[in-house]
């Protein structure tokens, strides 16, 4: 049964890593505009009030304001990049 030990944990890995992405990785409520991912659109909501940026594991950060989503920001990793980026550190 050794044979599929390596397939078990491939799925076990794959199984956590897409619980893993969806937890926070940082929380940052701010009013400012030289965050290192912002853009010239995303700095609108900044004249609106204070702003709460999520970063996320699987490499979003999602900005709310008034307890909505107004922004996204970068790509979501997936699949065996999100699984290296599990193993590597996220465990």
């Amino acid at each position: 049964m050794t044979q599929y030990d390596e397939r078990v944990q491939l799925q076990r890995d794959k199984l956590a890593a897409e619980e893993w992405a969806e937890r926070p990785k940082s929380l940052h409520i701010h009013r400012i505009d030289s965050m290192w991912y912002e853009t010239d659109e995303s700095k609108k909501f900044l004249e609106n009030g204070n702003v709460t940026d999520i970063q996320y594991n699987n490499g979003l950060i999602k900005r709310n304001q008034n307890g909505k989503v107004v922004h996204v920001f970068g790509e979501e990793i997936t699949g065996e990049e999100l699984i290296r980026a599990y193993v590597r550190g996220g465990q």
